[in-house]
């Protein structure tokens, strides 16, 4: 079996528990490698709980996932990092103090070996070339030298995808990437996602069904903990349960 018939994501009969609430029941869920995969669903869904196991935030209580044929069953999250995961999150885990370089920099050393080192970066070097391209890839090759609490909430989305980006992954989640831009952040943040590698597989949960639809090979459909349906974008668009679900009032 060659790498490209491992499946990027397997999920089989997951779900997690808090207490007696069950965030999320019984999800079976398979991601092919180079999939573009669309989470949709109200608050409270359980699509960042889904995301939360995938990443190893915390374990599940039942069932099983597995990354790119390996089962993470006892995997923490920084070696499910180093197997190629990486994941964004709705709220910001930036270092505001610091600037869009070294934000990549710390990113960076997380993935590579000595990465606990407080040695700084030779000027020239290797790390601080890696660190320019990517901020070049994300569109903030300018703003290396700025603090991150000055730029925008669009830019510092930017620069939270360049540093999932760090380490060429193999999936990545996004956590509503598009969530508090404006339009043309949000039409400026569709163009980053649609210009990523296609051997990237990349699992996507946002409110903004434009992003998501136009995002997604597959979309999958998240409700009270379990999965609803899964299709096409045109498949997930004409579904009449889901527009009364989702689209409707009760979506909002």
């Amino acid at each position: 079996m060659s790498a490209s018939d491992v499946n990027a994501l397997e999920l089989v009969d997951v779900g997690r528990r808090f207490g007696a609430l069950a965030a999320v029941s019984n999800v079976d869920l398979t991601v092919a490698a180079g999939e573009r995969r669309a989470l949709l669903g109200a608050n409270g869904a359980g699509k960042s709980t889904l995301f939360n196991l995938i990443a190893g935030d915390f374990p599940a209580s039942d069932g099983s996932i597995s990354l790119l044929g390996r089962d993470l069953s006892g995997v923490p999250a920084r070696e499910r990092t180093r197997m190629g995961l990486r994941r964004t999150y709705q709220n910001s885990s930036l270092f505001e103090q610091l600037t869009v370089a070294d934000n990549l920099f710390i990113a960076l050393r997380g993935v590579r070996p000595g990465r606990f080192s407080l040695r700084r970066p030779r000027r020239g070097g290797d790390e601080l070339q890696r660190v320019a391209a990517l901020a070049d890839r994300v569109g903030m090759g300018r703003w290396l030298d700025h603090r991150v609490a000055d730029l925008s909430h669009g830019q510092q989305r930017q620069l939270e995808l360049g540093m999932a980006l760090v380490g060429e992954p193999r999936v990545l989640l996004l956590d509503e990437p598009a969530a508090g831009l404006s339009p043309a952040e949000r039409t400026h943040l569709l163009g980053l996602i649609l210009g990523l590698p296609s051997s990237l597989t990349v699992v996507l949960i946002e409110h903004d069904l434009d992003i998501a639809l136009r995002t997604a090979d597959r979309v999958t459909v998240m409700h009270n903990g379990r999965l609803l349906v899964e299709g096409t974008p045109g498949e997930i668009r004409a579904n009449q349960q889901v527009r009364d679900i989702y689209l409707g009032s009760q979506g909002n």
